[in-house]
């Protein structure tokens, strides 16, 4: 700290740029924060991209608590794009300007962290920004029709029920509105024009969770449609394209007539008689960049030439082929060209930061860091122990007086890591919550903090280890609340007209509305729900759980007669029903129960190990499921649980440590999946999780060879096998185990009835776990009656992101752009027609427009041995784009 405070100490007399080599990740933020801390302005630092914007931000939240820190990313939608950016990405845009624009008198220890995207989009003036926040204190007064107005102005959407950020929904004096820049959304109670009260909620329930004692809302568009920008779009609009160019351009229509346009922000222009650039929200402010950032503004700005012209041009080379019209303006008119960008950066105040090493001269100082050591070399070599060599490291450290900070990625990571390190000598270990905690340590202290950060750095005084250094690359993410789902529903607006529901007392009936009735003098909310022969019942709102939505839709459902006996005579049938299920159950369980079943449990110090090469945080639904199998494993009974997930929820984990459980125990364990797909996946999976352990993992399908099944089916007779993945081959009575101890059975629902009933006589020798996302009814109706015990996991993982869905015109432009940038990340896409026709058509869009992707087909007229190989070939990687119809809903394993 001292070296790098001595590096900037004479900041003002810096010559532009400097590099400041020697600082790798974590180490540029401790940088970073020193220079704030120096400059009287305020600093702007440009990051590379949106990963290393998150990672600067949350690693200043650490090392630099006391550092005010403002976050303004780039758009996430395309240069010249048909849909616009998202109402959080905008509205995180819209509360950073207007955080500028507050803070024009207190700029010290002010850090704007933004990307060069953004450093280059110009944006709308701060008097626009500064107008653009609705703020208002419980207990004001406040028009209705105003705060209606401003809503729609700044691009929020009215719906019925308020779920989704950016939406509104009016009830007479109450009004629900979900800001993009908060956490929940806000109930507002209106007495006239008096703001009663503001609670937040929760979208779900619909339920009120707390007070506040304001409001304060941000807009969703930096398009602010009112009538004086509808006024200026029009005569931008017509002073460059005409004003007959409007009528057959969609985008003219709609905002003329008052409607917001899917992608109007590429017009942005049109609408403000002037834009700034981010510079100009901070004029005094110091520079701080990435390294690279000058390399990636050249390559940023010939992407936004490419799109520009292949906007210009007519869509790829003059074929339209059914487009809408797109009429894109002059890239210098929405982002800043390269001489104006590199005039803002060079006439202040500059800092590049450089992993590398350089000799110091006097545009480069060298602040002494260097990237921590990496333990790939312990992990990958089982006849060395990774913790004992962890161990060796700190304490290396330690000898240099170096202060040695661990980072996980959770507390519950911290807690892992702290116990593992303690089992191997390393005891001295205390939490701290942020840099300013690193004081107080004592002499040989070792500090273990929650910081996301993916790879340590030494410095002449600091080491900082982070999981991943020690357990190879790990994904996590913030913990969610557990929202609770209710069974009836929650309140008035979650029912439509029409809906049918379910009375406790009275049966089958139809929501008809929501009425004010006179009750006793005084007006009362109830809802109407209409009868047989048009017989009604009215239900204070207040009494609402005693009705629930029916199971199934449509209007031919008989509606009960009010006050009839049919409805308590099928109640009375089904009370009937479920005592004389219920006695069966009792009675299996109670079969259950007698058993005797192998105790095994978790080997102490190993487990934790083989545990922490999980390269995710564990959510709240899989830790539980975990729990549960450990829990049924040292019950003393057979398990036989039921693991229901959706795919990629984790499922596979649970399956990976019960696995490591029963064989640390002595015994085998087998894994029965449905297709050869499936068996492939395991086996890699199980292969890279057991490299470490003496643990031999086989398979048995048909697609392996005859010799290696031969020498698979010898070895789990003799037990050299620990672990077999195989299909439905597996349950032949020609296989033999030396000493079977675990089934897991993934995807239950694809096996025939001879093989469930193989299973059903291997469910009384051995611990069965079932995984499944689409479990069958009966075995859904054996884990909910308690036969079959049941564990959800419904947390999606971390890498799963929310479906964004578009309805657009036909644009080859973003077909090509999408299918390009998935290609270049890596990844693979779908294209789904919908007719079998249409895949010829389809194919030759792709030749001739996307040449650079390797495509192939898969539909439902194609013979059983063909669509094998294509679904191999695609989950191998040798297909880019799967070309195909709706058959990929029939739940093909990728």
């Amino acid at each position: 700290m001292n070296n790098i405070r001595k590096k900037i100490k004479n900041i003002e007399n810096i010559i532009t740029p400097v590099t400041l080599s020697g600082t790798p990740q974590g180490m540029d933020a401790l940088a970073l924060a020193e220079i704030a801390r120096s400059t009287p302005n305020s600093v702007m630092h440009i990051a590379l991209d949106e990963g290393r914007l998150d990672a600067m931000s949350q690693m200043l939240a650490f090392f630099a608590p006391d550092v005010d820190v403002i976050s303004i990313p780039a758009w996430d939608c395309l240069p010249y794009d048909r849909i616009s950016p998202s109402p959080e990405t905008s509205s995180m845009r819209l509360v950073g300007l207007s955080a500028l624009v507050a803070k024009q008198t207190d700029i010290s220890s002010l850090v704007i962290i933004t990307t060069l995207n953004a450093s280059l989009q110009r944006v709308p003036a701060p008097d626009i920004v500064d107008s653009a926040t609705y703020i208002a204190n419980v207990g004001e007064n406040i028009e209705l029709e105003s705060l209606l107005s401003f809503l729609a102005r700044d691009g929020y959407q009215r719906a019925g029920t308020v779920r989704e950020a950016g939406e509104f929904a009016v009830r007479g004096g109450i009004v629900d509105i979900f800001s993009p820049g908060a956490e929940l959304p806000v109930r507002l109670d209106l007495f006239g024009d008096e703001l009663e009260s503001v609670r937040t909620f929760d979208p779900l329930t619909q339920r009120a969770v707390e007070k506040v004692n304001a409001l304060k809302l941000e807009p969703v568009s930096e398009v602010f449609l009112d009538d004086e920008s509808i006024l200026q779009f029009r005569g931008s609009y017509g002073s460059r394209f005409g004003a007959v160019a409007g009528q057959s351009d969609s985008l003219y229509q709609a905002i003329t007539s008052g409607r917001r346009y899917m992608g109007m922000e590429h017009w942005l222009p049109l609408f403000h008689k002037k834009l700034e650039s981010l510079f100009d929200y901070a004029p005094e402010a110091t520079i701080t960049m990435d390294n690279l950032v000058e390399d990636a503004l050249e390559k940023r700005l010939e992407t936004i030439s490419d799109y520009f012209e292949a906007r210009l041009t007519g869509e790829l080379g003059g074929t339209i082929r059914d487009s809408a019209v797109y009429r894109p303006l002059p890239p210098n008119e929405l982002y800043l060209e390269r001489d104006e960008w590199i005039s803002h950066v060079s006439h202040r105040p500059c800092f590049v930061f450089s992993s590398f090493r350089q000799p110091e001269t006097a545009h480069v100082q060298d602040l002494g860091g260097h990237k921590a050591r990496d333990f790939s070399l312990e992990r990958a070599q089982q006849n060395l122990n990774l913790f004992d060599a962890v161990r060796d490291y700190i304490i290396n450290l330690q000898s240099s007086d170096r202060t040695v900070v661990i980072a996980a990625y959770s507390a519950g990571a911290r807690e892992r890591l702290a116990g593992l390190l303690s089992d191997h000598g390393i005891k001295n270990c205390q939490n701290i919550k942020d840099w300013r905690d690193s004081v107080s340590f004592l002499n040989g202290s070792v500090g273990l903090a929650v910081l996301a950060i993916e790879h340590g750095f030494e410095s002449d005084t600091l080491a900082v280890i982070t999981e991943q250094d020690i357990l190879g690359e790990r994904l996590a993410r913030p913990a969610r609340r557990n929202r609770r789902s209710e069974a009836f529903i929650a309140e008035a607006s979650a029912l439509s007209p029409g809906d049918i529901v379910v009375h406790v007392e009275h049966g089958i009936g139809r929501y008809v509305d929501l009425l004010t009735i006179d009750v006793a003098g005084a007006p009362h909310d109830c809802l109407l729900i209409l009868y047989e022969s048009d017989d009604k019942l009215y239900i204070p709102v207040e009494n609402i759980e005693i009705i629930s939505r029916y199971g199934s839709e449509g209007s031919e459902v008989q509606l009960d007669r009010l006050g009839g006996s049919g409805w308590q005579a099928r109640k009375a049938r089904a009370k009937e029903r479920i005592r004389n299920i219920a006695d069966q159950l009792i009675k299996i369980a109670a079969a259950r129960e007698l058993q005797k079943g192998e105790i095994m449990a978790p080997p102490a110090g190993l487990y934790e190990e083989f545990c922490a090469h999980f390269p995710y945080h564990e959510t709240e639904d899989q830790q539980r499921a975990i729990e549960d199998v450990i829990r049924d494993l040292a019950s003393g009974r057979p398990m036989d649980r039921l693991v229901c997930g959706d795919v990629g929820f984790g499922k596979t984990e649970v399956a990976l440590r019960s696995a490591f459980i029963a064989v640390m125990s002595g015994k085998q364990v087998a894994l029965v999946a449905p297709t050869t797909l499936l068996v492939r996946q395991h086996y890699a999976t199980f292969l890279d999780r057991f490299s470490a352990w003496p643990v031999k993992v086989g398979r048995l399908s048909r697609m392996v060879g005859a010799k290696e099944s031969k020498e698979t089916k010898e070895s789990l007779e003799s037990g050299d096998i620990d672990i077999v993945i195989g299909t439905h081959a597996l349950l032949a009575e020609s296989i033999k185990f030396r000493d079977l101890g675990m089934i897991i059975v993934d995807e239950e629902q694809h096996f025939g009835v001879t093989q469930k009933e193989r299973l059903k006589n291997l469910r009384a020798v051995a611990h069965v776990l079932t995984l499944t996302a689409t479990p069958i009814p009966r075995t859904m109706h054996l884990a909910m009656s308690g036969v079959r015990e049941l564990s959800l996991i419904a947390t999606p993982p971390i890498d799963r992101l929310a479906v964004k869905t578009f309805i657009m015109p036909f644009d080859p432009v973003v077909v090509r752009e999408a299918l390009l940038r998935e290609h270049y990340r890596g990844g693979q896409s779908f294209y789904v027609c919908p007719r079998i026709l249409d895949i010829r058509d389809i194919q030759e869009f792709l030749s001739e427009h996307v040449p650079e992707v390797r495509f192939g087909s898969a539909h439902g007229q194609m013979s059983v041995k063909d669509l094998d190989n294509v679904m191999h070939a695609f989950y191998e990687g040798s297909i880019d784009v799967l070309l195909c119809t709706n058959i990929i809903e029939s739940g093909l394993d990728i």
